[in-house]
């Protein structure tokens, strides 16, 4: 019998699907979003809550075992070293629901349900950085601005 054996398969082998998971989220933890279809985003959530609580805990054996589930390699090191510096303090007020899933429509080719998956608390990170790129714009033009002015003076 399959009791407590819950995973969407997604179409893939256990380990194609493990290494889609772990890549998913890598690019989760170090964006704070990502765009992907509804039911990978659904097994992602299981997966990276998971690494979340792992990443709550914070000590020397868990760190090893996120590690372990996403996988050596540089992108994993730094997305572990992320995760249990930023991302896993920031929720240790709450019990769970770390992700959000916003369903996008469907997708044009296959008509593929598509959702956008965020960390809850970390979308207003991604703005921020906008924020800060359109600042940076603003202060260069200002700047070629003056030195037109001198230029033309």
């Amino acid at each position: 019998m399959r009791h407590l054996k819950h995973t969407f398969k997604i179409g893939r082998t256990g380990s194609h699907r493990r290494a889609m998971l772990a890549n998913m989220a890598i690019g989760l933890i170090t964006a704070g979003e990502i765009q992907t279809s509804l039911v990978r985003a659904k097994e992602l959530r299981r997966f990276v809550e998971r690494l979340v609580t792992l990443g709550k805990k914070g000590d020397l054996h868990n760190r090893r075992i996120a590690l372990a589930r996403v996988g050596g390699g540089r992108t994993g090191e730094t997305a572990i070293k992320q995760l249990f510096d930023v991302v896993a303090p920031a929720y240790n007020a709450r019990n769970g629901g770390y992700t959000r899933i916003i369903k996008l429509g469907e997708r044009r080719g296959d008509a593929c349900q598509m959702c956008k998956m965020q960390l809850i608390g970390f979308e207003k990170v991604i703005t921020a950085k906008a924020d800060k790129a359109e600042a940076k714009a603003e202060v260069k033009a200002e700047v070629k601005a003056e030195k037109e002015a001198v230029a033309n003076a």
